[in-house]
């Protein structure tokens, strides 16, 4: 094989890893001298274009992270704006206020103690701060003080906050599988929750974990119509109910990590 037909495999040989994918060093090998002609042209025209390739790539790659820090930011703005509503709700409230951080805390901590990874445990973190976000629909009557416990008629309207809130939260695709738990977070493993009567394993797992945090709070927090109990006498009815209400295994998690909550407020 002469001199021009093997630089002219060669140079072949290098098209063909490039069009692959692979960018090497090899096609400059065949830009020195000792290459015959054209070879030696064509060497040093692929070798300049892939240059150009590499620095457009290079390019793409820069905007792609500006692109994912930029989403990062408004991801965390409006969370920040969510929250302020949820906040915000909690205001019209006094009896209620603090419940939305108290269940996030906990129920993050409940999910970090039955070995979620941290991503899922921050999206049950998410679902917490905003579970009631439903209730921003709510009349005024529906936070007033009363001395007896709610009216039918008002516990009908309470029942619909998790679609309300779904309903309010569905188009901000950054809250993931927070938007289901979310939804779903009144549901019960024995089927009488409620918007949409799931059962057991249809639950999913985040709003199991934010219904027995949600459920605790509730029950230790003091109301016009009841005095808040104690941790010992919400963990009985936790119990009583695990299995029907409450998953036995949230409640499980829940005791493990109240040592390291303050007593209710």
């Amino acid at each position: 094989m002469n001199l021009p037909d093997k630089a002219l495999e060669q140079l072949l040989a290098v098209l063909q890893n490039i069009a692959s994918g692979n960018y090497s060093d090899d096609i400059m090998r065949l830009t020195g001298e000792e290459t015959p002609e054209p070879v030696r042209t064509l060497a040093e025209a692929i070798g300049m274009m892939m240059v150009k390739i590499e620095a457009r790539e290079y390019h793409l790659s820069l905007l792609v992270e500006e692109l994912k820090q930029l989403n990062a930011r408004i991801r965390s703005n409006s969370l920040k704006t969510i929250s302020a509503m949820a906040q915000a709700l909690e205001a019209r409230d006094p009896y209620t206020r603090g419940h939305t951080e108290r269940v996030a805390c906990l129920a993050a901590a409940v999910a970090r103690q039955m070995g979620l990874p941290e991503d899922r445990v921050e999206s049950v973190r998410i679902g917490g701060v905003l579970h009631d976000i439903g209730k921003i629909g709510f009349s005024d009557r529906l936070f007033q003080s009363h001395e007896s416990k709610n009216p039918p008629e008002w516990v009908r309207e309470i029942t619909r906050h998790p679609a309300i809130g779904n309903e309010i939260l569905k188009d901000l695709d950054f809250l993931g599988e927070s938007l289901e738990f979310i939804h779903a977070h009144h549901e019960r493993p024995d089927g009488k929750g409620y918007p949409r009567r799931l059962k057991n394993e249809e639950v999913p797992l985040g709003a199991r974990i934010l219904a027995v945090a949600d459920g605790y709070d509730a029950m230790t927090t003091d109301r016009p119509y009841q005095k808040g109990m104690t941790r010992q006498g919400a963990l009985q009815i936790l119990w009583k109910n695990a299995g029907t209400k409450y998953d036995p295994d949230c409640v499980r998690a829940l005791e493990a990590v109240l040592p390291d909550f303050p007593p209710a407020p």
